[in-house]
């Protein structure tokens, strides 16, 4: 089996698969292929979006730069004030108005079924096919230097710091008034999403071809008495697209009272985890009664999992979580807390 899961993440960073991309459609062909092979029946759903998280928190934090230089005190900070509703309810996953009005590219995501479809269960199991842009604000040089110098409490650590608060806070100074830190803070932000959409995308081994692998391993178990279903999406670097318009074709077919998601991250990090929450902005907590099922699952089998850690990123969790489903992550970190090589060009299968 592990030369298998070798092989599949070898071939899946041989392709270079950003969100939205004919390289991401290559991937989801290919992944289709595979688990035709294990007597499965796939189907690859092709929807829209934006190809990347970091192009609309850029726009959004631009207009609110526009708006720091108007005459107007009230029109600049009403513009502000909607920059900042804009970009929480991207971030945060919510209604993403202001996505709608922007252009969009194919995405494709692959799904199949297993298991027992008569069943009155149904566990859905998702990983993503999409590889992320690098950039300087992935860069944990600092964070690895602080954690050797400082272990103990790296140790205590249940949390890293929201990154993403910081592509809000120049729209919401100059929305309180604060106009030329404002200005200064959102200029920052732009420029650190332009260096994201200009730097090339990583290989994406870690991120996520290591839970597409074992997705395809799951593919081959036989289940009896529960229904499963076996979801790889595109555009999850795009701040979960790609699940976000899984859900709105599929959501309505899977009740939440016999639905459960488990959502696979970065396993390939070395300390298996499971989340008892995620957020951008705010920490949104899954299940507890999943998690725990899934901690004596892993108690009985002999493999260790830590608990009580928050993910500071996001994934193609949040979305079933917000619809209602029984939710949680499944994912790994490394001794920094962090999950390892992240968006980073050396995200190799070795």
């Amino acid at each position: 089996m592990q030369a298998e899961l070798r092989a599949d993440v070898e071939h899946l960073t041989s392709i270079e698969r950003p969100s939205a991309s004919p390289g991401e459609r290559r991937a989801a062909e290919w992944i289709a292929g595979r688990l035709r092979a294990t007597g499965l029946d796939p189907r690859v759903d092709e929807e829209r979006a934006t190809g990347g998280f970091w192009w609309p928190v850029g726009l959004l934090n631009a207009i609110a730069l526009a708006a720091a230089a108007l005459p107007w005190r009230w029109v600049r900070q009403a513009l502000a004030a909607a920059a900042v509703g804009a970009l929480v309810d991207d971030i945060d996953h919510r209604r993403r108005g202001f996505r709608r009005l922007l252009p969009r590219r194919p995405t494709y995501n692959v799904w199949a079924e297993a298991g027992d479809p008569a069943a009155a269960r149904t566990v859905v199991i998702v990983a993503h096919h999409d590889a992320a842009h690098g950039g300087l604000i992935f860069d944990t040089r600092g964070i690895e230097a602080f954690a050797k110098r400082f272990p103990q409490l790296i140790e205590r650590q249940t949390r890293w710091p929201p990154m993403m608060w910081g592509v809000v806070i120049g729209p919401l100074l100059i929305a309180a008034g604060v106009r030329r830190l404002g200005a200064v803070w959102s200029l920052g932000a732009i420029a650190a999403m332009a260096d994201i959409g200009r730097t090339p995308v990583v290989p994406g081994a870690n991120d996520n071809a290591a839970a597409v692998a074992a997705l395809l391993q799951l593919a081959k178990r036989r289940y009896e008495g529960v229904r499963v279903i076996l979801v790889s999406t595109g555009s999850e670097e795009s701040n979960a697209d790609g699940m976000k318009e899984w859900g709105r074709r599929h959501f309505a077919d899977l009740p939440t009272e016999t639905t459960s998601f488990v959502a696979l991250e970065t396993l390939g990090s070395g300390n298996l985890a499971i989340s008892e929450a995620e957020g951008f902005l705010v920490a949104h907590r899954f299940d507890d009664e999943l998690k725990d099922r899934a901690a004596q699952c892993a108690e009985r089998i002999g493999v260790s999992v830590a608990r009580g850690l928050v993910n500071s990123f996001m994934s193609d969790a949040t979305p079933p979580l917000y619809a209602g489903y029984p939710t949680m992550l499944l994912g790994a970190i490394d001794d920094t807390k962090l999950p390892s090589n992240y968006h980073k060009p050396w995200d190799t299968a070795e």
